[in-house]
């Protein structure tokens, strides 16, 4: 079934056309500039299959850039951060506070940019045959659309991204890229792009970075990738053989388990990244911000806002990593399930030394309770319900910060596996007349 389209209303009253596909973690993905219509690449079956497979087990949001596609065409601005908004205004539409942000091709610069700018929202970035700023081989095509001769660069910009023996392939692509917008709106998206530069940015980036990159392609060149992932720190550079830089032309199965290792599903994902059936035995973690009440009067909401919104980045990546489930966010907490006793140690361990690497320059620290239990909860609409998670949110309620308080059921499934406990004695947990033993789980180096 076709996917819905959908329009956000940017900062500067411009109308951007948008679609979502799958449910999980929104993966969203600009527009490879100026080229974007979402209604006919979905009548693609390269295109089609290709967003459909990277739809599985995540959420897909496609949408169309100021000018192009079943967006707004009649517009001034096509800077920069004139794109940004168009961006902005999708995710702030679907009401995403963090997520995966996909750069393809020329949508890479101001991919690279925003992710600078915007940390605390792209929890990873993904950039697709890109550049920090447009290769030589492109200006040479740029003559071309100058010149006038529209036809012709659109079937010369087609070969060159999809190989010079692409044919009818190609053919078709140039004739799609003649629906996406007119001549003078191309050039206008292509000239506010063309001198842009965001190698001093690489720097800035701190989200997770995986680049990747066909061998044989006309443009970009390797070297241009190995560029950006030796000047974004810690990036990976995934070398793909291929020479078009459509995945679907080229090793999709390796392009798609690239990405999925990445992202953390898939075959290559750790264990344990579904929430645990009803019945199963899963280990069971919460979060919650020690203070965060008074730090709301303190900031008032808008800073505190930002402050959470860095936890939550940290408890998410941390459990992208590990194979955790999150199951529901609580304002200033975490619900998420495991399916490994180890992974959610693990998970817990990765966020304490996390928030302790933050609050080394942060101007406000985060100290975050973690609680951890086991056990087999009942699995209901999305959600975990039992008193295996009952009892898992008031070991965290007992915790302080910076603290991991475990149950001695969970303590014991990992006997032998190399955790440091501490013996913190017998509780007796709100609501519950047993007392039930906790250790605290060191984690400092």
């Amino acid at each position: 079934m076709e996917p819905r389209i959908q329009y956000a209303k940017t900062a500067d009253g411009v109308s951007i056309a948008f679609w979502t596909l799958g449910e999980g973690t929104p993966v969203v993905q600009m527009p490879n500039l100026p080229w974007s219509h979402i209604q006919l690449e979905w009548q693609d079956p390269g295109h089609r299959r290709w967003y459909e497979r990277m739809a599985e087990r995540r959420k897909l949001v496609r949408y169309d850039g100021r000018g192009c596609g079943l967006s707004d065409r009649n517009v001034a601005d096509y800077s920069v951060d004139a794109h940004m908004l168009d961006l902005q205004a999708v995710v702030e539409r679907l009401g995403v506070q963090t997520f995966v942000l996909a750069g393809p091709i020329g949508a890479g610069p101001v991919a690279i940019a925003y992710a600078a700018r915007h940390p605390e929202a792209v929890s990873q970035l993904l950039l697709w045959c890109t550049w920090a700023r447009t290769p030589t081989e492109l200006q040479t095509l740029r003559a071309l659309r100058e010149a006038g001769e529209w036809e012709l660069y659109t079937e010369a910009a087609a070969h060159a991204m999809f190989g010079w023996s692409a044919g009818e392939e190609a053919h078709r692509f140039a004739a799609f890229v003649r629906e996406c917008t007119t001549p003078e709106t191309a050039r206008a998206i292509s000239n506010a792009l063309a001198d842009l530069d965001v190698t001093a940015m690489l720097s800035q980036v701190r989200s997770p970075t995986l680049i990747v990159q066909y061998r044989q392609t006309f443009t970009p060149r390797v070297e241009v990738a190995r560029g950006l992932a030796s000047a974004i720190p810690d990036a990976r550079l995934a070398l793909l053989e291929g020479t078009s830089v459509a995945p679907w032309m080229g090793d999709e199965e390796a392009a798609l388990a690239a990405i999925n290792e990445f992202l953390g599903v898939g075959e290559a994902a750790p264990a344990g990244a579904e929430p645990a059936a009803a019945g199963g035995l899963c280990t069971i973690l919460f979060t919650d911000v020690e203070g965060s009440t008074a730090l709301t009067e303190r900031l008032g909401d808008a800073k505190a806002r930002e402050v959470l919104r860095n936890h939550e980045r940290i408890v998410r990546e941390a459990l992208r990593a590990h194979g955790g489930a999150e199951v529901k966010a609580m304002g200033d907490g975490f619900m998420a399930s495991f399916s490994s006793a180890t992974r959610v140690l693990e998970c817990a361990i990765a966020m304490q030394r996390a928030f302790a690497r933050h609050n080394e320059t942060a101007a406000e620290s985060i100290r975050v309770r973690i609680g951890l239990n086991a056990g087999e909860p009942i699995a209901e609409d999305q959600d975990l319900f039992g008193t295996a998670v009952i009892v898992a949110a008031r070991i965290a309620a007992r915790a302080e910060g910076g603290q991991i308080l475990v149950s001695d059921t969970l303590r014991g499934l990992v006997a032998g596996k190399g955790f440091l406990f501490a013996d913190r004695g017998d509780v007796v947990l709100r609501g519950f007349e047993d007392p039930v033993r906790l250790y605290e789980m060191r984690w400092q180096d």
